[in-house]
């Protein structure tokens, strides 16, 4: 099989792609009033956000801003009944901080909106990856992919970089300690010649196999990296292979329809709507 390597904790890939409807939202003369990111979690919170929701709150930079956003806006009175369900023990501290009343989430949890951040975002599905740059031994993508999916109406917040017309860079799998190996075997077969599958270390730049400090997660599994050297055709093609590779508990891939992203780039900010094969013009 090809290299089984440690993967660089500086390691990241961006690049997507687009095919819903875009609508821009702001000028760049007006971006100067705030960092990119936090008028692109204003924008998300005063447009989807309504009194009484459930929502899930994602994790990373644009999220943690949507996260302290809302909470001023609760503490404000321009918004109640919010109920959150964070995806991670991280992000649940910062919505506490924030003042956003939680809930533990469960698979009869009911929520009405989710948002998070993106590594990046296929044109035309809106199908997103996550997990690339997270190190944290706690919930990793389980819990979130459920909350994500769970969700009636989800949005993604994205640089533009990382919403292209090509799709390249890494994808997170989930696998079972014990079996970790064969499982990488099954999964480099998959994608030969295309992909190297590296299992990632908790400290700097390990052996060949993940060094004396792979990264476990809480609940017990290895995190492997298939670092695509080759243009990834379709993400929805990659998620169907890996859900049949035994060992393979989970992966970074979200194919949630419908889904939205607020897209920050040097014009603005711009949304893009994931669209039925059958639908009009005019959103």
């Amino acid at each position: 099989m090809a290299s089984l390597v440690a993967m660089p904790l500086s390691y990241q890939h961006p690049s997507m792609a687009f095919v819903g409807k875009r609508r821009t939202i702001t000028r760049a003369s007006n971006l100067s009033e705030n960092s990119p990111l936090l008028r692109a979690a204003k924008q998300m919170v005063d447009t989807y956000i309504k009194n009484g929701m459930v929502i899930g709150l994602g994790s990373g930079n644009a999220s943690a801003m949507a996260i302290q956003y809302l909470g001023s806006k609760l503490r404000a009175g321009a918004l109640n009944g919010i109920i959150g369900i964070p995806t991670s023990e991280a992000n649940a501290s910062k919505a506490e901080e924030a003042g956003i009343p939680l809930d533990q989430y469960q698979d009869s949890s009911q929520i009405d909106f989710a948002f998070d951040d993106a590594d990046i975002i296929e044109e035309g599905t809106l199908h997103a990856v996550i997990g690339r740059r997270r190190f944290l031994g706690e919930e990793f993508i389980i819990q979130e992919k459920s909350i994500l999916n769970a969700a009636e109406k989800l949005v993604f917040m994205i640089k533009s970089d990382q919403y292209g017309g090509c799709l390249d860079g890494s994808i997170p799998v989930l696998v079972h300690h014990l079996n970790w190996r064969e499982t990488a075997e099954k999964i480099d077969d998959l994608f030969l010649g295309d992909a190297e599958v590296w299992r990632r270390s908790s400290i700097g730049q390990a052996g060949p196999l993940g060094g004396d400090f792979p990264f476990v997660t809480r609940e017990g599994y290895n995190v492997l990296d298939i670092l695509f050297t080759s243009p990834i055709e379709s993400l929805a093609q990659v998620a169907e292979s890996l859900n049949k590779v035994d060992g393979v508990v989970d992966h970074g891939i979200i194919t949630k329809f419908p889904c939205t992203a607020v897209i920050v780039s040097e014009n603005g900010l711009s949304v893009v709507d994931s669209l039925s094969t059958n639908a009009h013009d005019g959103l």
